[in-house]
């Protein structure tokens, strides 16, 4: 299991073979790229940056996982034969998800592809797939979210923000700005000061960068101001911004013991936190609310407040309409029941 031989074949059909340790995560460290000698080292460098960095951590964490399953039994990870995969799977599901063993699949895909092993990728043959299919057969595909931060939500929560604490002003500029803008908690700690905009109407932030947009073509999130200034996103940048006398850089930035901003910018986590911190504050389980909780609130609210979806799709930025929907039909819960008629 140290070493294997494997044959690349590439583009224009030259044939060459290269050792190789199995445990090896080519999606980060490719030695066919590396050593490439026809490759400039710019070229090499971008090529790293394939994907984003929150998916090479969880494919990388799952390849090695589908490695130390095949040195246990005693199998080849690199290629791999297809009866591996399937019974590798098959493991899996006695204790995970099926849309977690659809992740798995891919970074071992994705892994052999890297690999030089595209042609003969048994992730995709007819018995894997078969395999998974049965799979989401017995156990469901159903995603069970976290719950999402309403408008009401946010009405409650604002008496809960202290104006007089440097914290306080943070934390409310950031819950508004996540919620009204549907941002990703990634895309929310991202944000630059230059990315920020003040217009008349209200403030223009742009997206460098997404998960829906990973060429990094950029996107504008438009904010308008809300009558209700207790819960106005637009204000409430504008006052952290002159508390923390931010002038460039990152625009959301974590705090010392001493209430003091520091320069660096606040993790996706902290953002989960904080909407954790603030949903318990007014009663709520904290263990309900995640990071994602914003975004897929402001979807659930505007559905309620009979957003149309294309509307919708124009604020979260979604390039399917498959999630939006599913955020339509929780907030039409109620809403469209037909017991509502009846009572």
């Amino acid at each position: 299991m140290g070493s294997e031989w494997v044959t690349i074949k590439l583009d224009y059909c030259e044939v060459f073979l290269l050792p190789v340790k199995t445990k090896q995560f080519f999606l980060r460290e490719n030695q066919f790229i590396e050593s490439n000698e026809k490759l400039t080292e710019k070229s090499k460098r971008r090529m790293k940056k394939s994907k984003a960095d929150n998916t090479l951590r969880a494919y990388e964490a799952d390849w090695l996982d589908f490695y130390d399953w095949c040195l246990h039994h005693g199998l080849q990870a690199l290629p791999a034969e297809q009866e591996t995969i399937v019974n590798y799977i098959n493991d899996l599901a006695d204790d995970a998800k099926a849309n977690t063993i659809s992740r798995r699949l891919s970074a071992i895909s994705e892994n052999h592809k890297a690999a030089g092993c595209e042609e003969n990728n048994p992730c995709r043959s007819g018995l894997v797939r078969n395999a998974l299919d049965a799979i989401k057969r017995e156990k469901g595909t159903i995603q069970r979210g976290k719950s999402p931060l309403l408008i009401e939500d946010l009405q409650d929560i604002a008496c809960c923000f202290d104006s007089a604490d440097i914290a306080g002003i943070r934390d409310k500029a950031l819950l508004l700005t996540g919620f009204m803008g549907a941002f990703r908690r990634s895309e929310l700690v991202r944000i630059d000061l230059e990315d920020v905009t003040f217009a008349r109407e209200g403030v223009i932030i742009l997206v460098n960068q997404s998960k829906g947009d990973q060429e990094g073509q950029g996107e504008y999130v438009a904010i308008p101001y809300n009558s209700d200034s207790d819960v106005c996103a637009v204000v409430a940048l504008k006052e952290w911004i002159e508390a923390a006398q931010i002038k460039t850089g990152a625009l959301f930035r974590p705090l010392n013991k001493y209430k003091q901003v520091r320069p660096q910018r606040l993790t996706d986590k902290s953002v989960a936190l904080i909407v954790k911190k603030y949903a318990a504050l007014v009663g709520r389980n904290a263990d309900d609310f995640a990071g994602h909780s914003l975004r897929r609130g402001f979807a659930t609210s505007a559905a309620q407040h009979d957003v149309d979806e294309r509307t919708i799709m124009q604020q979260t930025r979604h390039k399917s309409e498959k999630m939006v929907r599913r955020y339509i039909e929780q907030g039409n819960l109620f809403k469209n029941n037909a017991l509502n008629k009846m009572f």
